[in-house]
């Protein structure tokens, strides 16, 4: 199955504070050309109208990052909400492993029960990585830790590859390491001054990367840019899907 580009909405998040706004973006990035989106960082929303917005569009979402409390509060509803408007990744868009007491076991307490109750209802529970998951806790990464304290049954990795390079990684092998459990992996290009880039201006050895995300399963890749630095928003969107375009992604 050939893999899927997409837009994360976070990228985008100060032209979603209100419904309206929201509406408007959704039909500017189907104009780019995007098929497939991430929800995360918008205004807040009912899952009928994002159902009526996506169809409006010709857009499928692919994956959302729900805030924690939500989804610890009463994730079988968050599932339920992501029925209605066709979405089979629920994401978690991260975890401040950064503090002194973070630590995987932590996580898991946290998390076990919220990756069981989405999975009994049908969806699949996704972890967003930032750089902090890459300090070393007894022997191992902390990502990796929670690849094996946690089955690929009941949580897989949205896999952020500026983040990962970030932490000093290599995002094509990490994604090899999660292979079977990466459906959705962000784009995110890294540039000189630890700065994020537009797909294709910065890097990363994306050529690994597809590759190692087409070998492990990946269905979508989401194109993500949380700073501009500036620049408009939806211009780096778009320098970003006509590079990945033309290298045949759709």
């Amino acid at each position: 199955m050939k893999m899927i580009i997409g837009a994360q909405f976070y990228t985008l998040r100060n032209f979603c504070k209100t419904l309206d706004e929201f509406s408007e973006t959704l039909k500017k990035v189907a104009d780019i050309g995007y098929t497939s989106v991430q929800i995360s960082g918008t205004c807040a929303y009912e899952p009928e109208w994002l159902r009526d917005q996506l169809k409006a569009n010709g857009l499928k979402c692919a994956v959302t990052h729900i805030p924690g409390d939500k989804l610890k509060a009463d994730p079988v509803k968050v599932a339920h909400d992501h029925d209605i408007f066709d979405c089979e990744y629920v994401g978690l868009g991260c975890y401040n492993f950064a503090a002194e007491d973070a630590t995987t076991e932590k996580f898991t307490e946290e998390y076990l029960p919220v990756a069981k109750a989405i999975h009994s209802a049908g969806k699949y529970f996704m972890y967003h990585n930032h750089d902090a998951e890459f300090k070393w806790e007894n022997g191992k990464t902390i990502l990796a830790n929670l690849a094996e304290k946690i089955s690929p049954e009941l949580m897989g990795f949205t896999l952020d590859t500026f983040w990962v390079q970030a932490g000093g990684g290599d995002p094509a092998a990490w994604i090899e390491y999660l292979s079977g459990r990466v459906p959705c992996i962000h784009l995110k290009d890294y540039s000189y001054g630890r700065k994020m880039a537009v797909i294709g201006e910065g890097n990363i050895n994306f050529d690994r990367v597809f590759k190692s995300a087409e070998k492990a399963g990946t269905k979508y890749m989401l194109v993500e840019q949380d700073e501009c630095y500036g620049e408009d928003p939806f211009d780096c969107l778009a320098r970003s899907y006509k590079y990945l375009s033309s290298l045949g992604f759709k």
